[in-house]
């Protein structure tokens, strides 16, 4: 999947006021794919143990991307895929209780492998949010150029947004493994700027992620919060230009 670098002289932007937004650039996991949607199937493997899971599994990933991009000048960076792996490996040692360092690694990942693999697989194929589609598909109609920009590496990326029926809808699927800096890094948002030619102030930037809302925030885009879960924003002082209670209300910054 190859990205298409949006220019000034481009129809919808170059029809687009300078204080308005001219483009969209959606965060991909949790935000258009759900990462939880795994749960189910973690249960089955896990029963009585799936939610939890998830939970610790989506959590530590995040983690892992903090820790990569801030020690040691990144020195310890690894793809957003492998960093899911490990993440997934800590979780299931932590709901088995395997936790005391004594079972050998080769021999812990020998009994779960069928798990890792299963689970690995279907993060490859998660969810879309039920109006994700149909958003992606108005906007498109409106010739309002839409994107992703996201932690996951590009074969990831490639697997979700086929999974999810969104391929030819993305004017563009940009990933920070080029740069070996995952958000909320400056350097890592300025890749949509980068990318489509614009500047932040007017890219309206999406995410489920309250930490990620934030960080798109304090970079200057435009931002909406999409709180699918009712939680509250962080406190920092900094809220998201709008919050929505799903995918929709990126519509409202492009009324008909």
């Amino acid at each position: 999947m190859e990205n298409t670098k949006l220019t000034p002289s481009s129809s919808p932007i170059q029809a687009c006021a300078a204080q308005r937004p001219c483009a969209v650039l959606f965060d991909a996991y949790g935000t258009l794919f759900d990462v939880y949607s795994v749960a189910e199937l973690a249960e089955q493997l896990f029963p009585g143990q799936g939610q939890a899971l998830s939970l610790v599994w989506r959590d530590k990933q995040i983690e892992y991307t903090r820790l990569v991009t801030t020690s040691n000048h990144g020195a310890h960076y690894q793809p957003f895929g492998e960093l899911t792996r490990a993440a997934l490996i800590y979780a299931i040692k932590k709901i088995t209780a395997c936790t005391d360092n004594t079972r050998a690694t080769d021999q812990f990942l020998i009994d779960f492998e069928p798990q890792i693999e299963l689970l690995l697989t279907q993060y490859q194929h998660l969810d879309a949010f039920p109006e994700n589609l149909g958003v992606l598909q108005q906007l498109k109609n409106q010739g309002v150029p839409i994107g992703i920009l996201s932690n996951g590496d590009a074969a990831m990326l490639h697997a979700a947004v086929h999974s999810a029926g969104f391929d030819g809808l993305l004017d563009q699927v940009i990933s920070v493994d080029p740069i070996r800096k995952y958000k909320t890094h400056p350097d890592a948002y300025a890749l949509g700027e980068q990318a489509t030619g614009l500047p932040a102030s007017q890219i309206v930037f999406v995410s489920s992620n309250a930490w990620d809302a934030l960080g798109a925030t304090w970079y200057g885009y435009q931002t909406l919060w999409v709180n699918r879960y009712q939680l509250p924003f962080e406190e920092l002082g900094t809220q998201p230009h709008r919050t929505g209670h799903d995918l929709r209300a990126v519509l409202d910054f492009f009324p008909n």
